[in-house]
């Protein structure tokens, strides 16, 4: 009997002399891990959205781009209230695709 009062411990106490952290002291890993994910992660991405939408809002007639799924032209207009570029991929050869899916800005 004595031994599993002894083992019990006293009451209150902590077991194996170990402090017991508080509540925001219990967060602060799980807080570390938020601001580390967002610094690696989250970051980053809004950087590229953001420099992705400068690039789309300052196309321009002349321009080479490259469209989703790989096509390469060059920009014969724009019409901002459609939200449309019009791209000439080959002679005689014109088609309209939304600013949303030119990927790349070649340079000149």
């Amino acid at each position: 009997m004595f031994g599993i009062a002894f083992a019990m411990g006293q009451p209150g106490a902590p077991a194996g002399g170990q402090q017991s952290g508080g509540g925001l002291l219990g967060l602060l890993p799980i807080v570390i891990m938020f601001v580390i994910i967002y610094v690696l992660l989250i970051l980053p991405q809004q950087r590229q959205q953001k420099k992705h939408a400068q690039m789309l809002k300052g196309l321009q007639k002349g321009d080479k781009v490259i469209a989703a799924g790989g096509i390469h032209g060059t920009v014969v207009g724009v019409d901002d209230a459609r939200n449309m570029v019009v791209v000439k991929i080959d002679e005689n050869v014109k088609i309209e695709v939304q600013k949303s899916t030119v990927s790349v800005k070649l340079e000149k």
